[in-house]
């Protein structure tokens, strides 16, 4: 078994923008098309609903891409399946790893860190507990102190907490009432139902927090446009903006209709969530 290192990439100053970029080495991944059976088209939105407005501000271009169907439910239970491939996402930052079962269905993953090529993976409901990475169980069967991602949140929903590069939570507690207690990665605590599935492992591509783009240029391929400073504007556009000469906005930071942007809670405390828990 051949053991994937990932390594950050860096470039000779040859350029300005060379000079402090720093990328994920992705030279041990699949460098060919992806699986044709498993890809779809994506529409851009433009950061707009359907309605045409705008809710989230700063998004628009970015390179063409096509989406990757993931099997975040992990349902097919007994089967032992091969990790055929290591694939990058455009549309995520982890990396996804395609996987061929017994049976001739063939599919997407979250890729865990330390999974190869050749290894192999399993899904089960309870009859095969071995609790290697990258492999799935109801939450119930996995053992207290078990780092895991790719959590549902219903039973059969598909995971949806800590998906991304280098995430992960660990399994605390196990109550009689039919509820498990995670840890997440920001030290948040979380009730699920025992009966969700979750996967073993560490979400892959752990280095990509240490990424520097180097250059505007990157940001705008990936769908971002500039953000323009509050106090770089005039009066009518934002509170912070006018001002004789440079100012720093003469009050705290709030956005552009007037509401506190720090320090404040970005929950409401009207629709408290039962299942998350204070710190």
């Amino acid at each position: 078994m051949v053991i994937i290192i990932m390594l950050l990439k860096t470039f000779r100053p040859i350029t300005p923008s060379l000079r402090h970029r720093t990328i994920v080495d992705r030279s041990l991944l699949w460098s060919g098309k992806p699986f044709k059976k498993l890809v779809k088209g994506l529409k851009k939105s433009g950061g707009r609903n359907n309605q045409g407005r705008i809710t989230v501000h700063h998004r628009g271009g970015g390179h063409k891409r096509r989406y990757r169907v993931i099997d975040f439910k992990r349902s097919l239970f007994e089967l032992e399946g091969v990790v055929k491939r290591l694939e990058y996402d455009p549309n995520r930052s982890a990396w996804i790893a395609l996987i061929s079962y017994k049976n001739g269905l063939i599919s997407y993953i979250l890729a865990p860190e330390n999974l190869n090529v050749g290894d192999t993976v399993m899904s089960s409901n309870g009859k095969n507990l071995n609790f290697k990475v990258g492999n799935a169980f109801p939450i119930k069967y996995i053992p207290i102190g078990t780092l895991i991602h790719n959590i549902e949140l219903k039973p059969g929903k598909g995971g949806q907490i800590a998906r991304s590069a280098g995430t992960y939570a660990q399994l605390i507690q196990k109550s009689e009432s039919g509820y498990a207690m995670i840890r997440l990665s920001s030290g948040e605590l979380r009730m699920i139902p025992m009966e969700c599935m979750v996967t073993v492992g560490i979400v892959s591509n752990v280095d990509h927090k240490n990424i520097n783009e180097g250059k505007a240029g990157h940001s705008r391929w990936k769908n971002r446009r500039p953000t323009v400073r509050g106090v770089a504007m005039n009066p009518v556009d934002h509170p912070h903006g006018g001002g004789e000469g440079r100012t720093s906005g003469g009050r705290s930071s709030v956005t552009p209709w007037g509401k506190p942007t720090k320090g404040m809670p970005t929950r409401s405390k009207k629709k408290k969530n039962p299942f998350i828990l204070d710190i």
